[in-house]
């Protein structure tokens, strides 16, 4: 079980104090799949990061499966079974494909596992297994390997932050069959950022934050209608109710 307790972060710089998650409390049960929404610039990232390690927090606890991890770092919260999944995964020039999955997993795969990591998310394994993780591979390639990296490390708590972009349509179906998989495995908890529909009906639980506060959350029938009431709402805003013209 994950619990976030209070958990505010702000950045000062010559302009004064900017605060980006504002006293922040949720509890997300084991083996279930939360979904992050919300408009950009709400604090979604952030928190994720946060829980992940990668960003402080200025106050508020994280606790572990009722381990207090507030002071780790991010390799001890990842030996906890903890992993991220980058909305811009790195390259790595010089490091294959298979190495990276190696890694992940703490020991070499056999050829048929490390394939079937690649096939969960859409990528042709031949075509992958020996290829270097540098420039010559596509954005969505290397996200899609990136997740691959994950599941091989079999995580306990996997975070990843909108796994959609850059993907092609067909990928993006396979890639969304693929948590579906994973969740009815029932073997992780997983929070999704996300803005994809078809990714947030996949949720137990829709989490809207706005203004570095959770806004709303429940089931998908609670939240989902009221996020696309708000959406047409400022689209006509903008642009103009037409259909009273």
């Amino acid at each position: 079980m994950l619990e976030l307790k209070n958990i505010s972060y702000h950045v000062d710089d010559e302009k004064g104090r900017t605060d980006i998650l504002n006293d922040i409390s949720i509890t997300i049960p084991d083996k279930r799949l939360v979904v992050f929404t919300g408009p950009n610039g709400g604090g979604k990232t952030t928190l994720a990061k946060t829980i992940m390690g990668l960003v402080r927090q200025n106050e508020g606890t994280i606790l572990w499966n009722g381990q207090d991890v507030t002071e780790l770092g991010i390799t001890e919260r990842s030996r906890l079974g903890i992993s991220y999944g980058f909305q811009q995964p790195p390259r790595f020039k010089g490091i294959r494909v298979k190495d990276l999955l190696n890694i992940a997993a703490g020991e070499p795969l056999p050829k048929a596992k490390a394939c079937a990591y690649l096939t969960q998310v859409g990528l042709c394994a031949n075509d992958y297994l020996n290829r270097e993780v540098d420039t010559s591979l596509s954005g969505g390639e290397v996200k899609r390997i990136e997740i691959a990296t994950i599941l091989a490390r079999q995580p306990k708590l996997m975070i990843l932050d909108e796994p959609e972009a850059g993907i092609d349509l067909w990928s993006f179906a396979r890639l969304t069959e693929t948590f579906e998989e994973i969740h009815a495995q029932q073997d992780c908890t997983m929070i999704i950022i996300s803005h994809q529909e078809r990714i947030i009906s996949l949720a137990d639980e829709i989490v809207v934050i706005e203004k570095g506060r959770i806004g709303q959350r429940g089931s998908v029938k609670e939240v989902f209608p009221s996020i696309i009431g708000e959406s047409t709402g400022a689209c006509k805003a903008a642009y103009g109710d037409k259909e009273k013209k």
